[in-house]
């Protein structure tokens, strides 16, 4: 189990990369555009490894899982991060554990621990602590609307991963998510933003980081990850938020507060609070043959 966290929170810290690679080496003038490629290009890598189409019904799930994951998710991240500071942005998108807990009492009938609302909670605090500073502007509403909505759409996608994640393969499922969401948001980043400019020497080099190890290998290593873990493995994406402060500041030259080495003690301590629920408690696992009921 503990090789399985390892290895599935090596996906959260990679996205956590994606944040200065855009800003300096992508064209940031054309988000929808680099989130489509982003998607596309990942999946047709993981497609070319396995080069499987499921069935239909298979892939019926895998096209509502590429919407909220990866098409909807994209776009609602790049709408947040264009009209509020990053801080509060990643703050918003900490509270995914809480919605994903709050979910599977739902859809999958999982009641939640009491740790697990804790963690969420600390969580909070933790990136809250890492992120924000007293400079921070009053936040757009468009874009507190647009994080919440962006972090809503992953964390139901997050725990369908859960559910759906034993009709077939980690890989396959990771493929035909960003396939299948690349090609949603493609057009409407052709309509949005229209031909985005050639690329240079950096922005490629950004571009094989963000679709080789920022998309490809952090995807499939996320759902190898959720559907071994469960929802409880949600709380490893607040390794993202740190890594992207980390960077942020090192690339900056800034030197971190008490405060913020208190943030990171918090969300660390919140991950393996909330993962290591799952580990001890086995009882509120699901089985397979329960559905998820129709709404």
């Amino acid at each position: 189990m503990l090789r399985t966290i390892l290895i599935t929170v090596l996906g959260p810290m990679l996205w956590g990369t994606s944040y200065v690679n855009f800003t300096e080496f992508l064209p940031t003038d054309h988000p929808f555009f680099v989130g489509a490629i982003r998607a596309l290009a990942g999946g047709l890598l993981l497609l070319a490894i396995n080069p499987r189409i499921p069935a239909p019904q298979v892939m019926a799930r895998y096209a509502v899982l590429g919407t909220l994951n990866m098409a909807l998710f994209f776009a609602l991240l790049f709408v947040a991060a264009g009209r509020m500071p990053g801080g509060l942005a990643a703050t918003l998108g900490a509270v995914q554990p809480l919605i994903v807990i709050a979910l599977s009492s739902i859809l999958i009938r999982r009641l939640p621990h009491p740790l697990q609302v804790v963690a969420g909670v600390a969580g909070v605090v933790g990136v809250g602590l890492l992120v924000l500073s007293p400079s921070d502007h009053r936040p757009d509403l468009i874009g507190v609307l647009a994080a919440i909505g962006g972090t809503c759409s992953m964390a139901v996608g997050t725990v369908l991963i859960d559910r759906w994640g034993r009709d077939g393969k980690p890989l396959e499922m990771a493929t035909w998510q960003l396939v299948l969401g690349g090609l949603i948001l493609l057009p409407v980043a052709w309509i949005k933003e229209g031909a985005p400019p050639v690329p240079d020497g950096p922005a490629l080099g950004g571009y094989l980081w963000l679709i080789l190890l920022g998309t490809a290998f952090s995807y499939y290593v996320w759902n190898r990850g959720i559907t071994r873990l469960g929802p409880s493995g949600a709380y490893l994406a607040l390794a993202s938020p740190v890594v992207a402060t980390l960077i942020g500041t090192i690339w900056m030259s800034e030197i971190f507060s008490l405060w913020q080495w208190a943030g990171i003690v918090l969300v660390l301590g919140a991950i393996a609070l909330g993962v290591s629920v799952k580990r001890r408690d086995g009882a509120n696992a699901i089985p397979p043959s329960l559905t998820i009921p129709r709404r």
